[in-house]
């Protein structure tokens, strides 16, 4: 079983510019794309999840978000880099949109995301770990069964280097 590493979205992978939607808005953090080629060349799943209440809010649409999660992959593909999942939240008990209007399991710091993912991909928890840029992060991480590290906003590369280890240590076992 690998392990995984969880990035949050706004703020850690790319610039926390308030609801960014829209691929061209988009300013990858320094480091970003190198981090995730990293996290890729060391064995791990890499996967984002992301609160995007702006889809409750009325102020785009999950399309929008999809949109922008696949020029993000192609980005990433670009330098040789990939995220092996996306999962968003597009929920907020105050929202202005109906069927979004919702407190759910899925919004961090609920787990709901972690979770799913890793069920879905069989990942270890044990020997994965959430990159976030704000507490309820390292909630929903810790909920879930994994570690939390809170970005201090730098280098993302620089950042999660020392925290990638030889997983088969993790496991207690000779990666093959």
């Amino acid at each position: 079983m690998r392990p995984a590493v969880f990035f949050d979205r706004d703020g850690v992978l790319n610039e926390d510019d308030g609801y960014v939607f829209e691929p061209n808005a988009l300013r990858w953090v320094s480091g970003a794309r190198e981090a995730v080629r990293a996290v890729n060349d060391a064995g791990y799943f890499a996967f984002v999840v992301t609160n995007q209440s702006g889809v409750a809010r009325g102020f785009y649409e999950e399309r929008d978000v999809l949109t922008l999660h696949d020029w993000m992959a192609s980005d990433l593909a670009s330098v040789g880099a990939r995220i092996d999942a996306f999962d968003y939240c597009p929920h907020h008990p105050n929202g202005l949109i109906a069927k979004y209007s919702v407190a759910c399991t899925c919004r961090k710091p609920q787990p709901g995301m972690i979770k799913r993912l890793l069920e879905r991909f069989h990942a270890n928890a044990s020997c994965s770990f959430m990159v976030g840029d704000k507490q309820s992060d390292l909630d929903a991480a810790r909920a879930a069964g994994v570690a939390g590290y809170l970005f201090d906003g730098s280098n993302l590369e620089a950042f999660i280097a020392p925290l990638l280890t030889d997983w088969s240590r993790c496991l207690g076992r000779e990666r093959k």
